[in-house]
């Protein structure tokens, strides 16, 4: 047991083989083929040798060590079934594709830093030439700034690093405007059901809201959290419908304020005549749910697409380009207010 058999044909050569033969350890093998500038070159030398020489991943790694390029994008991206991420990500693909670049995504189930370490170090030893974080980072660390140093980064949910450049909708107007259409309507104040704490974007639009309230004088509601679900915005929605003083609400996303309007539904409060209610992200959904839902548009495909074309800019020469502007939100008026 455990013998290969005669038929099995020969053992792929592993990066143990490349070490072995170069006369270097397998993390010099990595790092090597991953491009990393403390490399010498005569080490990359040889382990290009012994690539060659065992066919070892030869079509990516020998192709890469020989032309200096990947021609391969990291992504970094939060694992969830949220319409937002994957539509980004779509725009991304779809964007570096046209390029000729491959896309390869490190997915992380966590916002912790450390997770975010592991991706972003995983993307740097594939030797990708240019990395787009697209998690709403609050927190960053001495790794992760060093890593987007080290690799050209954009940033795609406001997040901020030293070294990375930020492609993103201006979370904190679009919750002004959000917030401002409703008072435009005549309503006294405006409640708001946030996203999650942990997310940047969910503090930058609860401060957009608060900051249109103060602006006008209106008494600022204790906001109430969501978790970005249709649950979560139904349990808040259930809430809001026993405050009779309730007019208005702006809920941070469009899944949650489906939510809000089913529950107030129940509860015997219509929309818009009793309360209105005004989401965000404009998903494709929005514009069929009962009433058809007010919300801010966010484009989410022409996010991730902008990040590649200002990232290829970068790499292409990365002292001429200033930091881009945020992308302007779309107030898109419907039934629900």
């Amino acid at each position: 047991m455990g013998r290969r058999k005669a038929d099995d044909g020969p053992r792929r050569a592993g990066m143990a083989d490349v070490a072995r033969v170069a006369g270097v350890s397998a993390q010099t093998v990595s790092r090597a083929l991953a491009g990393h500038p403390n490399v010498q070159e005569k080490t990359r030398a040889k382990v290009l040798a012994a690539v060659e020489q065992l066919g070892y991943r030869r079509n990516n790694a020998a192709r890469m060590l020989s032309s200096g390029r990947s021609r391969t994008l990291g992504v970094v991206t939060l694992q969830t079934n949220f319409y937002s991420r994957a539509a980004v990500i779509t725009g991304i693909e779809n964007a570096a594709h046209e390029a000729g670049f491959a896309v390869s995504t490190a997915t992380t189930t966590s916002l912790d830093t450390s997770a975010i370490e592991h991706a972003l170090s995983r993307l740097a030893e594939q030797g990708v030439e240019g990395i787009i974080l697209s998690v709403p980072l609050i927190r960053t660390s001495p790794r992760i700034e060093q890593l987007t140093r080290a690799t050209p980064t954009i940033t795609t949910d406001g997040s901020r690093t030293d070294a990375a450049a930020v492609v993103a909708l201006d979370q904190a107007q679009a919750a002004r405007m959000a917030t401002e259409h409703l008072l435009e309507l005549g309503h006294e104040t405006v409640w708001h059901i946030a996203g999650p704490a942990a997310w940047l974007e969910a503090g930058l639009r609860r401060d957009g809201w608060r900051s249109a309230l103060e602006a006008a004088g209106s008494s600022v509601p204790p906001p109430l959290e969501g978790d970005w679900t249709p649950a979560s915005g139904y349990r808040n929605g259930l809430v809001l419908a026993r405050i009779p003083d309730v007019t208005a609400v702006f809920v941070a996303s469009d899944e949650m304020a489906f939510g809000v309007i089913r529950a107030l539904h129940e509860a015997g409060r219509r929309v818009p005549e009793d309360v209105s209610v005004i989401g965000f992200d404009d998903i494709e959904l929005a514009e069929y749910c009962s009433p058809s839902l007010t919300t801010i548009a966010q484009p989410f495909e022409l996010i991730g697409a902008q990040a590649v074309a200002r990232l290829l800019r970068g790499l292409a020469d990365p002292d001429s380009l200033p930091q881009p502007r945020p992308i302007e939100p779309r107030l898109v008026v419907r039934a629900s207010t």
